[in-house]
């Protein structure tokens, strides 16, 4: 199916966020009240798009640490098939909910408010193709979840990447059993890792 090549800070001066392309090209999203949330720049997520965009049609992503949605929207405009959105907080989950129905794109859409790592921990009720993790910064939780998922594999496809969203200075290497780490970019004060699934052959039973 795929592949292969493969945060931002909230700022004082940062753009309103919008759709960049597709069928909702130009809606404007709303931001979640606050600075918990980590809005990925226009920059950062045209690449990632770049990147994903030969085999996003039809695809499922699970959107962790959801926030506007801004990432999880922009695939279904794109041309994914279903996006579940997960966050902690009713503010954010509110928003989710009010960008999907300013893009019209609800119906590919299941909202989630809850916590990621007890959804990562639970049993996979579906794989996903791709999963985005951009928690809130500085906490360590990029690795935590990075780590849940590291031991519940089946909520990837065989195929499937783990994209996670970071500042740089956060980065470290991992150790992993079923996950690899194949590429990462940097823009500016964003970088995006990325992993993919091991052959199910190779898979470590935790």
């Amino acid at each position: 199916m795929h592949k292969k090549p493969a945060n931002g800070i909230r700022s004082k001066a940062m753009k309103p966020l919008h759709v960049n392309a597709g069928s909702a090209r130009g809606r404007k999203l709303r931001s979640v009240p606050g600075d918990n949330t980590r809005p990925i720049t226009d920059r950062a997520k045209e690449s990632l798009f770049n990147i994903l965009r030969p085999s996003l049609a039809g695809a499922a992503l699970l959107d962790l640490f959801a926030g506007t949605g801004a990432v999880g929207i922009e695939a279904l405009s794109r041309g994914a098939g279903f996006v579940r959105f997960i966050d902690n907080k009713r503010v954010a989950v509110e928003t989710i909910s009010a960008n999907l129905v300013a893009t019209r794109l609800g119906q590919g859409a299941h909202v989630v408010q809850g916590d990621a790592f007890a959804h990562l921990a639970g049993k996979p009720d579906r794989p996903f193709d791709y999963v985005f993790i951009a928690p809130p910064q500085y906490n360590h939780l990029w690795k935590r979840a990075l780590l849940a998922l590291d031991a519940n594999p089946g909520w990837l496809v065989e195929d499937g990447w783990a994209i996670v969203q970071i500042d740089p200075t956060e980065y470290e290497a991992l150790t992993l059993q079923n996950l690899d780490e194949f590429d990462q970019s940097k823009y500016g004060n964003t970088m995006l890792v990325f992993y993919e699934r091991k052959e199910t052959s190779q898979l470590v039973s935790l």
